[in-house]
């Protein structure tokens, strides 16, 4: 056989693939005229009414703005009728995530991206609504009340959260899709995407959301899901997908390329063996692996079914040192992982954020994984990933001894004791528990024993019950953390300030949000100013006692602060905001919502001077 032949086989996979990501890439007026022609050839029976439901109940979420035991800015909100809409700005009553724009990407907390992300994946939060009734939905309606633009993903899942017994299999479907978009007026809307037919009837949806183009945090007041209980017809003219609204996932499905489709024929393939691979013969091996890197999971492991050659460089455990499995997580399963296991035996960096639930990924599957793949683990995320127990707490502590980055976020069905496991992991630098059961006793511990710490984030952590003791330990054991986050804790005073101050002199960002107990009549901010000099960020949020005074000693003392959040402040001034901005030049983000004494002419003069700077002003109409 000539050499030529197997080089074009290659080449024209590359070529299929470029065609299929044209496809992918067609303009949204041709999607949405695809699926006008779907509507139009649909038919349902007078018989068949259109059943209009509001949300019955928030079953998941990654993150909110709100208190876990109040319902301002929680994610509880989009249960029930419309709190708010159609009036637009600020209001407690909606839903809320915890951030918004490129801000948390750019202060010293902030995580390296991975590599290898799919560019179809841009999903940075979730919520997860279940219905009273199961139909096959014709349309989901979003009331957006403040910044509307998030949404940028719906989907639909078979299973039924208020079945008695527990699917055979579980599907998600995307009903819409759309890359972040820039909405450039704040004001209360009603979304209404084209979402398109599926197959199945569902009363649990998911919204995924992309708030990095907002100008500010937006607001959700509810969803509506339309939908017939019977099945509508298709006419055979029209097929249900059509091509130009394929994304990674979908067409994945459909063509039976899901990951644990191809978990069965990686490992029944039989790839042919010609008398030699053409020019790949002549191409360094590091020279192929570089050009593999650019692929997506999915592409590589269609790449491996070519030729024997290049399945050997796609199985090649160099090509996981980074895996990033959440955008993944509607089919990550056991199989999936049993499958991974022996190319990830290098594995330094792994994310598991968002998968495994509802019976996806079992405790022994996991397990199994990270005994085989744990021992070079490095950085490990799995937030949301409520598969979790404390047995898997226990196989991370023993078999990834070298972790030291560790992200729970938002696990909150882990029980207490589990966290007790942290501890043995001497090597963290970076542990987020955002979110989680954890209690203080377990806390002490992690403290005591993981003094290398640099980056800690403690908020919303409900059950520890003397933040003051923490601050203390934290102070004592933790000489080398950069940031801390301490976001709604409770009862945090200016003694567990003073020990923060003095013990953590390296401190650039810290996070003191909605902690009702600070008072700056102690001087527990001032203390902070003169003592934290390498201060970037720094949140008051909803402290009403900052004053003048606490801004004169950060201009005086914090020069390097690049994002400062006093909402709800009564007592600071034009002027003293004008001395902060001068002093601080790096100042980027300033929050002044809701400042009785910063009204909105205040902030067009501060802008005006200081161009450079984003003020934000929220408003309630």
């Amino acid at each position: 056989m000539s050499p030529v032949f197997p080089m074009l086989t290659v080449l024209t996979m590359f070529y299929y693939i470029c065609l299929r990501r044209r496809a992918r890439t067609a303009t949204r007026g041709e999607m949405m005229n695809s699926h006008r022609t779907i509507e139009s050839n649909s038919r349902t029976s007078p018989l068949n009414a259109e059943v209009v439901q509001y949300a019955k109940e928030v079953v998941d979420f990654s993150s909110h703005y709100g208190n876990e035991n109040s319902m301002s800015y929680t994610m509880w909100n989009l249960a029930g009728v419309p709190n708010v809409f159609p009036s637009s700005g600020d209001f407690t009553q909606t839903a809320v995530f915890r951030t918004y724009g490129t801000w948390w990407d750019q202060c010293p907390s902030a995580s390296l991206p991975f590599r290898r992300t799919p560019p179809n994946f841009q999903s940075q939060d979730y919520v997860e609504l279940t219905f009273e009734q199961q139909v096959y939905p014709t349309a989901v309606h979003v009331l957006e009340t403040y910044h509307p633009g998030a949404v940028i993903r719906i989907l639909a899942c078979s299973a039924n959260p208020y079945s008695p017994n527990p699917p055979a299999e579980v599907r998600w479907e995307i009903l819409w899709s759309e890359r972040p978009t820039k909405v450039n007026a704040s004001q209360a809307r009603q979304f209404k995407p084209c979402i398109k037919q599926i197959n199945f009837p569902t009363n649990l949806i998911r919204l995924e959301v992309n708030s990095s183009l907002l100008d500010y945090y937006t607001e959700l007041d509810a969803v509506v899901l339309h939908g017939v209980k019977d099945k509508p017809v298709l006419s055979h003219k029209t097929s249900l997908i059509d091509m130009n609204d394929i994304e990674d996932d979908a067409y994945e499905e459909k063509d039976g390329c899901r990951m644990d489709s191809l978990n069965k024929k990686f490992s029944s393939a039989v790839l042919g063996e010609g008398p030699n691979n053409g020019y790949f013969d002549k191409l360094p091996y590091e020279l192929i692996q570089l050009i593999l890197n650019h692929l997506t999971l999915p592409d590589l492991c269609r790449l491996a079914q070519t030729c024997k050659l290049l399945s050997q460089h796609c199985c090649d455990p160099l090509q996981y040192i980074h895996l990033n499995l959440q955008p993944y997580w509607a089919k990550l399963d056991d199989t999936s992982l049993e499958f991974l296991q022996s190319r990830c035996t290098l594995v330094q960096w792994l994310n598991l954020s968002w998968t495994g639930n509802r019976g996806f990924i079992s405790v022994a599957g996991f397990s199994r994984f990270l005994k085989v793949c744990g021992s070079e683990l490095v950085r490990l995320e799995l937030s949301c990933s409520h598969f979790l127990n404390e047995t898997c707490l226990e196989v991370i502590s023993e078999m990834c001894p070298n972790l030291q980055a560790l992200n729970l976020s938002s696990c909150d069905k882990l029980p207490p004791q589990a966290f007790n496991h942290i501890a043995k992991l001497c090597s963290l630098k970076r542990l987020v528990l955002y979110r989680t059961k954890v209690e203080q006793t377990a806390l002490l511990s992690i403290l005591n024993f993981c003094s290398e710490l640099q980056h800690l984030s403690l908020g919303s952590c409900v059950m520890i019950e003397d933040y003051d003791v923490i601050a203390s330990m934290i102070g004592a054991k933790c000489k080398k953390l950069r940031t801390l986050d301490l976001w709604r804790c409770k009862n945090i005073t200016e003694n567990g300030i003073a020990e923060l101050a003095s013990g953590c002199p390296l401190l650039e960002e810290l996070d003191l949000g909605w902690c009702p107990t600070l008072q700056s009549s102690t001087g527990c901010f001032t203390r902070l100013a003169r003592q934290l000099p390498n201060l970037q960020k720094l949140f008051l949020t909803a402290n009403r006692s900052v004053c003048d005074t606490d801004i004169d000693e950060l201009a005086c003392n914090c020069t390097r602060l690049q994002q400062l959040d006093i909402l709800g402040t009564r007592m600071v001034s034009p002027a003293s905001l004008r001395k902060l901005l001068e002093s601080c030049k790096d100042l980027s983000l300033l929050d002044v919502s809701f400042c009785s004494q910063i009204d909105n002419r205040a902030v067009l003069e501060l802008n005006a001077s200081f161009p450079k700077v984003f003020i934000k002003k929220s408003f309630t109409q």
